[in-house]
């Protein structure tokens, strides 16, 4: 059965939820996965899963409750445990849920050719394969997942959401000698991923990442590869533009609305309606109806993320940043289809340090913004082509003053979870070599 067509049961939810409390909140999602796991070239492991999950919030004179179950049909039990924890809670500002609004009824992010099946999953895997053996490394895992589900959010105040969403997940790693590795790539269609580019990549890297070259330690301009950046990124910058961490004096950023704090050309900002995109989506996690949201414009900082728990503590408007970290989570500020814009150019024509990727990003400060992380296949730059390979190093710095030494941003982009990045040039970074 299709929980989600049953609408019967959610509107029953919300009726008796009412006889008890001022209102409430149903987060509903069911959906089929496949997927299936390489241990060297052989398929390790493949499975099946179909999975259905509620949440329900009650909200009564300012007071929050919640729970969750695997089990719809026991929603009753639910509620009644949702409401109970209300009793329990903290009375708060709280000016209501969403009232409904007419939004597209379009999805952003399904592909109904999707097939998910384990056929499908193996076929992807063979593809990665096929593009592995353009570099002589041996393959050491990988994977593949297709899912297809809906999302489905309504509240007491009439808001009732429903949307489709498929994925598409692929990785491969590889090594050679002592050098490793890795490429992923992920989008709602089959069409959209390249899984031959996948294994050619993760075996490309670790064949020459091969007898790597020392660097002494000093000053270089270094690129940050989409990947390397995007870890910082979600690391440092992207918790300080939270709203709740500027209401509670933990993002550097506070106070600094309408101040330069990046170099001119370079911009950032939340698009949840780009087309094709993972994160795009018409409402958020609580049914705030989503619009593009922008951080940075042109170096000069234009505002932060709020959610509705956030904004009314604060005296703001939800910006519709709310996101669920599965159906048991609870809404949380997070960004939908994270963009970096600006001028683009060949930031590859002078010598630099390329980094791939970095270890370590998640030890870094994201109160200050100081960090130091281990590079992950560096390579130097010469004549706008990948050259000799570097040996361990780190790179050191801070992620807030990085920005303002921004020399340019790559022509292309690509998406790597939430963020869709261009490489990114920046002058005189300190690296610890020998």
């Amino acid at each position: 059965m299709r929980w989600w067509v049953a609408v019967e049961w959610i509107e029953d939810l919300i009726r008796k939820g009412l006889q008890q409390v001022d209102e409430v909140e149903i987060y509903f999602v069911e959906g089929r996965s496949v997927s299936a796991d390489l241990k060297q070239r052989r398929v390790s492991l493949c499975s099946s899963a179909v999975d259905a999950g509620l949440c329900i919030r009650t909200i009564d004179k300012g007071k929050i409750g919640s729970s969750s179950t695997n089990d719809p049909k026991k929603w009753q039990a639910c509620l009644d445990a949702a409401i109970a924890g209300g009793h329990l809670a903290t009375a708060q500002v709280w000016n209501g849920l969403p009232d409904p609004v007419k939004l597209p009824g379009t999805d952003f992010s399904y592909d109904p050719a999707l097939d998910v099946e384990p056929e499908t999953a193996r076929a992807l895997l063979q593809e990665m394969l096929t593009g592995a053996d353009a570099h002589p490394a041996t393959i050491t895992s990988g994977g593949a997942e297709v899912s297809a589900g809906t999302v489905t959010l309504a509240n007491s105040h009439g808001v009732s959401c429903t949307y489709r969403q498929s994925d598409v997940s692929l990785s491969l790693e590889a090594i050679s000698g002592q050098s490793t590795g890795s490429e992923f790539d992920q989008a709602y269609s089959g069409n959209l991923v390249n899984p031959e580019k996948v294994g050619e990549q993760a075996t490309f890297f670790a064949t020459h990442s091969v007898g790597g070259k020392d660097i002494p330690t000093g000053d270089y301009d270094i690129i940050l590869s989409p990947i390397a950046y995007s870890d910082l990124l979600s690391a440092i910058f992207i918790p300080a533009l939270s709203g709740r961490n500027v209401q509670q004096g933990r993002s550097k950023l506070a106070g600094k609305i309408g101040e330069q704090i990046a170099t001119d050309d370079f911009s950032l900002y939340d698009d949840p309606h780009l087309p094709g995109a993972n994160g795009s989506t018409w409402f958020d996690a609580e049914g705030t109806p989503t619009r593009r949201l922008d951080f940075i414009k042109n170096g000069v900082l234009m505002g932060f993320a709020y959610d509705l728990k956030t904004a009314y503590r604060s005296g703001q408007a939800s910006t519709g940043s709310a996101l669920r970290g599965g159906f048991s989570g609870l809404p949380a500020i997070g960004p939908h289809n994270i963009v970096v814009d600006g001028k683009r150019e060949n930031i590859m024509d002078e010598p630099a340090i390329y980094v791939r990727s970095v270890v370590g990003a998640h030890t870094a400060n994201p109160m200050s913004g100081d960090f130091s992380v281990e590079l992950s296949n560096p390579f130097f730059v010469k004549d706008g082509e990948l050259a000799e390979p570097v040996k361990s190093a780190m790179l050191t710095g801070n992620f807030f003053d990085l920005h303002r030494e921004i020399a340019g941003l790559g022509t292309v982009s690509r998406a790597v979870g939430s963020y869709i990045l261009p490489p990114v040039r920046i002058n005189k970074q300190r690296i610890i070599g020998k």
